[in-house]
């Protein structure tokens, strides 16, 4: 698939390994930075995927999205994220994606505003899951600073070039491409999210993130699953 990612936001919670080894798929291992793991949330904007590198797909290929993430090696070293949500506002995403991979996809209704003013560029992500029982919402907003040459930190968490996942009782491997991530300095301006929360990370992100950054653009390829281990 080709797909374009924009208007990006990363806010990222250094953590113990072993609070998310349970989490990782098996013959693969929380991947560490000086030490400490990462937990991700990702708001962005999913803009004209499509098949190979064929025309996009109409109305489809365009939504909103905002996922919950951490950090994996796998036993042969390579490098990869793995993907505890990911919501989004197109049900037919959802059913394809779960269908597909086995990707953790959730219905939610969200929402995406950017604004420019005399005090800078601001993004504001909302998201609530479409499901019976307790309310789950995620309001995220940024201010967007200047254009920052990538740190070591940056570049682990942002320089990941596959995805580990689980599917039929095999970990996979799913291979991706895509230029070095422009980044921003950002400030979070305001954060109340549960979506972290809901996938059994309790008060994680009632913290102050430890990491943020933003991003306008990348275009990005995926190749096909193989098997990982």
């Amino acid at each position: 698939m080709s797909q374009q990612w924009r208007d990006l936001t990363f806010l990222h919670w250094a953590v113990d390994p072993a609070r998310v080894r349970h989490l990782m798929p098996p013959g693969c291992a929380p991947d560490t930075f000086e030490g400490r793991s990462y937990v991700g949330l990702v708001p962005f904007r999913m803009v004209g995927a499509g098949f190979g590198r064929g025309r996009p797909v109409p109305w489809l290929g365009t939504f909103l999205e905002t996922n919950v993430r951490l950090y994996s090696v796998d036993s042969s070293g390579r490098r990869g994220v793995v993907f505890l949500s990911l919501d989004t506002d197109r049900l037919l995403v959802v059913a394809g994606a779960r269908a597909g991979l086995a990707l953790p996809y959730r219905w939610a209704r969200m929402r995406h505003q950017h604004v420019t003013g005399p005090d800078g560029e601001r993004h504001t992500y909302d998201a609530r899951l479409r499901r019976p029982g307790a309310r789950v919402d995620s309001h995220v907003e940024v201010r967007v600073g200047d254009r920052r040459t990538p740190t070591p930190l940056d570049h682990f968490l942002s320089a990941r070039w596959r995805l580990h996942t689980r599917l039929a009782g095999r970990t996979l491997l799913v291979p991706n491409a895509h230029e070095p991530w422009p980044l921003h300095d950002a400030s979070v301006l305001a954060l109340d999210d549960g979506l972290v929360r809901s996938v059994g990370l309790g008060n994680l992100a009632s913290h102050a993130p430890d990491h943020v950054a933003f991003s306008p653009a990348v275009h990005s390829e995926f190749g096909l699953p193989r098997r990982a281990c």
